[in-house]
Formats: C-alpha cells, sequence, structure tokens
C-alpha cells in the first residue's frame, strides 16, 4: 500500500487515480495538491484497482483505504483545507457498511444525548420506588434462603426461586439503564415515511421530528419512540428500547410471587409432620412474604394483561387512554406489533435474558431514521435495484395488404 500524499485529501493513496472535487484534474494524489481550485467539474468516485478483488469478492472495509461516507463534521467555510475525497460507491452484491457511530462517548449519567449511560435522577420519588424493588426482592430471596437453611423447604426449590429472583432484579436493572428509544435532535422522518405521508408532526418541546406512536415524557424531558408510559418502579420509560427487559421483569417477578405462594400454600395446607413445619422465627418473615408475593402477583398479572394488549393491538398505554377519552377506539387502524420487534432476530434462546435485542430493521422499529443512515441506504438501495435486461424488439412488418395501400 502507497504511503498517503501530505498535500492531497485524506484516505487517498499516491498511486490511485482520482477526481478531484474542485477541479477537473485527474491524476495522483502528490500531483493534485499544487493546482488551485477551480470548480469545473463535480467530482467521480474513484474506481477498484485489480489487488481489492480477493475470488470476485470486495475486501473488508478498511477506512485508511478507502471511505464510504463523507465526514459530516469536516468544517471548509472558508476553503482553505483540502478537499474531501468522494465516498466510494458500493457495488453490487457488497453488504451495507455502517460506520456512522452516533454514540456518546462521555461516561456520565443522564437523559441526554450527551450522557453515555441512560440515568434518569430527575425524580426522587421513582428512584425511591425503583430502590425499593431491590429491597422487596432481596427480601423475598433471603427468607426462602433462611427457609432452605432451617430445612424448612427443600434446597432445590430454595435455589430455584433465588435464580428467579437474580434474573428479575438483572431485568429491573436492565430496563432502568436501557435507552427506552429516545428520539434524537437529528431525527428525520424513514424513506418510507416520507413518500407515504406529506406532513409529519414536531415536538414543541424537543424541535425535532415526533415519529409515530412517540410521545415526550415531561420526567425524562425528552421524546420517547412508541412509548408505552413512565413507570416509577422502573424509574423509566419503557419505550421500543427496552420493552423485552420489562416485559422479562414482569414475567419473571410473577414467577417468584407464583412459586412462594405454592410453597407456603403446599406448606400450610398439607403439612402434617413436624418435618416440613417452618422455623417459628421464620414463621413471621413468611407472613409478611405472603403479603407481599399476593400484592405482587396482582400487580404483575394486570401489567402483564395491559403489555399483552398493546402487543396484540398495537396501541400503547398512553394511546389507548386518549382514545378511550375521545371514543375513538373504534377507529383505529394499527397492526399488531411481531415479536421479532421485542425480542430481536438474534435467536429464541437469547429471548429469556436481559440481553438488548438486535432488530432486523431499526429505522422501522424506532420509527425514525438519521441524515447518515438514510444517505447511506438510499445508495445501497440504488445499487441494490436489479438492472433490467433490454432485449431488441422483434421486427414490425406491416401487412401486404397495409404496404400496398401506403404511397412509395
Amino acid at each position: 500500500m502507497a504511503s498517503r500524499s501530505q498535500g492531497g485529501p485524506p484516505h487517498m493513496d499516491e498511486n490511485r487515480s482520482y477526481v478531484s472535487a474542485r477541479t477537473g484534474y485527474t491524476g495522483n494524489a502528490s500531483q493534485a495538491g499544487s493546482l488551485a481550485p477551480q470548480p469545473l467539474a463535480q467530482p467521480q468516485p474513484a474506481p477498484h484497482p485489480p489487488f481489492y478483488r480477493i475470488l470476485g469478492c470486495i475486501e473488508c472495509y478498511n477506512p485508511k483505504r478507502e471511505v464510504l461516507e463523507y465526514d459530516y463534521s469536516y468544517d471548509d467555510v472558508n476553503g482553505n483545507k483540502p478537499p474531501q475525497s468522494y465516498p466510494r460507491i458500493r457495488e453490487r452484491g457488497e453488504y451495507y457498511i455502517d460506520s456512522y457511530n452516533s454514540e456518546p462517548w462521555s461516561v456520565s449519567f443522564g437523559t441526554t444525548e450527551a450522557n453515555g449511560i441512560w440515568f434518569n435522577s430527575s425524580d426522587q420519588a421513582g428512584s425511591i420506588m425503583s430502590a425499593l424493588v431491590w429491597l422487596l426482592l432481596l427480601y423475598s430471596a433471603v427468607t426462602v434462603t433462611l427457609l432452605t437453611i432451617t430445612e424448612g423447604i427443600p434446597v432445590s426449590l430454595g435455589m430455584i426461586y433465588n435464580v428467579l429472583c437474580a434474573m428479575a432484579l438483572a431485568c429491573h436493572a436492565k430496563t432502568s439503564l436501557t435507552d427506552p428509544g429516545s428520539v434524537p435532535l437529528a431525527a428525520i422522518p424513514s424513506e418510507r415515511q416520507r413518500l407515504m405521508k406529506e406532513s409529519h408532526s414536531m415536538c414543541g418541546q424537543c424541535q425535532t421530528f415526533k415519529p409515530p406512536m412517540s410521545h415526550h415524557c415531561r420526567i425524562c424531558n425528552r421524546c420517547i419512540s412508541k412509548m408505552d408510559h413512565h413507570c416509577p418502579w422502573m424509574n423509566n420509560c419503557v419505550g421500543a428500547g427496552n420493552l423485552k427487559h420489562f416485559l422479562l421483569f414482569l414475567l419473571y417477578t410473577w414467577t417468584c410471587a407464583a412459586f412462594a405462594l405454592s410453597l407456603f400454600g403446599w406448606n400450610y395446607f398439607f403439612c402434617a409432620d413436624e418435618d416440613c413445619t417452618f422455623h417459628p422465627i421464620v414463621v413471621h418473615l413468611v407472613r409478611v412474604m405472603t403479603l407481599l408475593c399476593v400484592g405482587a402477583f396482582l400487580f404483575t398479572s394486570s401489567m402483564l394483561m395491559n403489555v399483552c394488549y398493546g402487543l396484540m393491538t398495537g396501541i400503547g398505554t398512553i394511546d389507548r387512554l386518549k382514545k378511550k377519552a375521545t371514543n375513538t377506539m373504534s377507529q383505529s387502524d394499527e397492526e399488531p406489533i411481531p415479536l421479532k420487534d421485542v425480542f430481536g432476530i438474534q435467536g429464541y434462546h437469547t429471548w429469556p435474558f436481559p440481553i438488548d435485542p438486535i432488530f432486523e430493521d431499526y429505522d422501522v422499529v424506532m420509527g425514525y431514521c438519521t441524515p447518515q443512515r438514510l444517505d447511506r441506504e438510499r445508495q445501497f438501495m440504488e445499487y441494490k435495484r436489479p438492472v433490467p435486461d433490454v432485449q431488441a424488439a422483434g421486427s414490425m412488418e406491416l401487412p401486404k395488404c397495409i404496404n400496398d395501400l401506403l404511397p412509395v
């Protein structure tokens, strides 16, 4: 690989032929740096050298060798900097490469775009309620552990309950610390939305594009894509980004409550000897835990039905309340939410675990796009479109009776 020229544009090699972005000159990078900029021709993509192909396929993307996108932070207002090299256009059959990193680099907690870790610290009541969830789940785990130590229940059942509690706490932490689908300031309608609708909604607080089924949360102070509601027990909104973790938390908490009530009910109704009798001190902890499990079972059951209804109808909690208030539920045209837009496409083995899902089409799930992704996607889809084979038309000879009537 040849060394980079000192006077040429970035990411250009000395021996690679290219067309300058401001001049019409075609040459190598060392010769182009001495020319005065003259707006004579539009930039053209450089051809691929022979060594760029291996077995008929383009090699993996190397940022030191070629450019697939513009540098959107490149500031050349005064025209003193060298021109940017023209991005290489992907060839037919090449994979879509998204090298633009829109994630923040700062290691800070907050709900703004500059914060690297999503955490809502502005709601004191939500922080207390979120900590209370951990306290109650840990209390139940300690109670069941004491029952195991005092031989009130088998060790295997105690281990199962503690594993369920650990999974519920992991899902709670993941729901609280995951971006629920906040809409960035650079959000724009996707290509499909632009073609289907002539006008789009704007958020009055964020002053940005407002995707369909999104709402502005006054607690998080952000617009959330497919926002269902703001849950104080999570200290976070529930949206397209963390709906999987919230649903798993409800399932694991419901299972913990049902499992504990089954253990206590079996001991109360079917225990007839001293071998299965609870320790006198642990009995008081069990009574308190029974009340907590009944409340948790009823609450999580109602929330599970609420979430399942939203998945089957495609209408979130906030939208459903608005439609009921205006008596327009019968006019709803939303479609059910497919499970792949909740759990991702990694595989069924990832569904029970609180790991971030990988969506088949991120823009469709979130309801918005960004200029960088839209620009590259348009270019990719243009070259993905098949080229029609133009066939020569057959001979169009007129019948002999018509030819005889025509003048010579």
